[in-house]
């Protein structure tokens, strides 16, 4: 690859310190609860991710309207481009083996290496993506055995560990947690237990109308998933559930039995109906609120609290943590997709990626 000349590279720097200086000073001037519009978009950002130098990636929600794209850098307020390539997803063509067909989760983790899961809805399998960052170029694609993830499934959140070399994984339509090593594509399910499964009283009901889900009311098992900054805790919760666990991942990864598994499952704390989560190094727990348009907080203090309520938070999917501190949001109006509806996608963009300021 050729080399930038020293000009390039320097005007590249230039760019580069401006854009941090600004992040700097938004965050000096900003309060707790403070939201802002990163990008407004006329397609459904999936799940969304930012880099360690502020670029923000975004899946494409695949129960939205047929895209062009699959996976997305924001460009700007209102632009956005097809990442790495547009050879690489299938666009509106038929899914194959040799491109994106429908991915949701998406993690940049330590190593500079952007991972999405695709589900595989029209494919019939689940597989893992993992890119550089810097570069665009493909790393890894593992694909996850039929008795791991059978035809049907919803494998949709992830949480990489890179220490270890793992990736931990929800699957929604066959409640359960998956384990999958990087290297060797050696794979683990976990399922059976109660806490996997949606909760009767945490019921989706958003503008006072209670939420279907194909028919029937939204009654959504464990979805969210996230790591402690040490990576040795594994956290998760159902969407439709009021109840935030933890167990140690060392226990999937090291072949423990279903029942040693079970025994190490324990209550962290109460969360909202949720369709993300994200963890920081602090130990703080962020949520989205489906029910109330908002971001709520965990503290380590065990109290759950609005951290922000806003209209324009209309089904908030995903949240990550930012280097900059802001947390990144996924906002998607996801429960008027016919999915949802029964019916016509009652879906008005724009479609947002926003920021919150959560504290120091």
């Amino acid at each position: 690859m050729t080399s930038l000349s020293r000009p390039i590279r320097r005007a590249a720097s230039a760019t580069l310190l401006a854009l941090s200086i600004s992040f700097f000073n938004s965050a000096l001037a900003a309060k707790v609860g403070d939201l802002e519009v990163v990008a407004e978009l006329p397609i459904r950002p999936g799940n969304v991710a930012p880099s360690a130098d502020n670029r923000v990636f975004a899946t494409v929600h695949p129960l939205g309207a047929p895209a062009a794209a699959q996976l997305i850098e924001i460009t700007g307020r209102d632009s956005y481009k097809p990442w790495p390539t547009n050879t690489v997803q299938r666009g509106t063509a038929a899914a194959n083996d040799a491109q994106i067909d429908t991915p949701l989760g998406i993690a940049i983790d330590g190593k500079n290496r952007l991972w999405i899961t695709d589900m595989g809805l029209n494919l019939g399998k689940t597989r893992l993506w993992g890119f550089d960052v810097a570069t665009g170029d493909e790393l890894y694609r593992i694909e996850l055995p039929a008795d791991i993830a059978p035809k049907g499934s919803f494998i949709q959140d992830l949480a990489v560990d890179d220490k270890e070399g793992w990736i931990y994984l929800a699957d929604i339509a066959n409640p359960g947690l998956i384990a999958v090593e990087i290297s060797s594509g050696k794979t683990r399910r976990f399922s059976g237990h109660a806490a996997l499964q949606a909760e009767p009283d945490a019921r989706m009901v958003i503008g006072g109308v209670p939420i279907q889900f194909q028919g029937k009311p939204a009654n959504v098992a464990v979805n969210p998933i996230t790591l402690s900054a040490d990576h040795a805790t594994l956290y998760f919760g159902a969407m439709n559930g009021k109840t935030w666990y933890s167990l140690p991942s060392k226990l999937l990864r090291d072949g423990a039995s279903d029942e040693q598994i079970a025994a190490a499952i324990q209550r962290v704390g109460a969360k909202p109906v949720s369709d993300g989560a994200a963890t920081d190094a602090k130990g703080r727990h962020f949520f989205t609120n489906l029910n109330d348009n908002g971001i709520d907080l965990l503290d380590t203090d065990g109290t759950l609290k609005p951290l922000v309520r806003d209209a324009r938070l209309d089904w908030p999917d995903s949240v990550h943590v930012g280097h900059d501190g802001w947390l990144y949001i996924s906002v998607n109006q996801l429960y008027k997709t016919p999915a949802f509806t029964g019916g016509a996608d009652s879906g008005t963009p724009p479609y947002r990626v926003m920021r919150v300021w959560p504290g120091e």
